[in-house]
């Protein structure tokens, strides 16, 4: 992968390294920055690139080649499938991007009726 995008882990957030890796390489897929065929990083360099033990990206790719978004050979590295396994099914995107945010509000703190006036808000109503 040349002149990959930027991969960041935020420590400070509930959610754990190893799926915030995981989220942003499947989006990263699934818009077509990283394209079928192309090489994702060694994981001892991506590991020291964003400060993880090797362990963690380790279990990320692990769970993006059960999904069959990756496939890794011995001596090959870890590439993008060649037919990542994604419908476009916007519906579905916008679920799981609306369960991250109520588990993230929730871990804040905010009841059901601030979490409605927050997206009533950001929808601007």
């Amino acid at each position: 992968m040349t002149d990959r995008p930027a991969l960041t882990v935020v420590t400070d957030d509930p959610t754990p390294p190893y799926e915030q890796l995981r989220r942003q390489l499947i989006e990263l897929v699934r818009f077509g920055v990283l394209a079928p065929g192309d090489r994702l990083p060694p994981l001892r360099q991506l590991a020291a690139d964003l400060g993880l033990a090797v362990g963690t990206v380790a279990r990320t790719y692990r769970e993006l080649e059960l999904a069959g978004i990756v496939v890794t050979r011995r001596g090959g590295g870890t590439r993008v499938a060649a037919a990542p396994p994604f419908q476009p099914d916007p519906a579905e995107a916008l679920r799981e991007h609306a369960t991250a945010f109520v588990r993230e509000a929730r871990l804040l703190g905010a009841e059901d009726d601030q979490i409605v006036s927050a997206i009533a808000r950001a929808l601007g109503r």
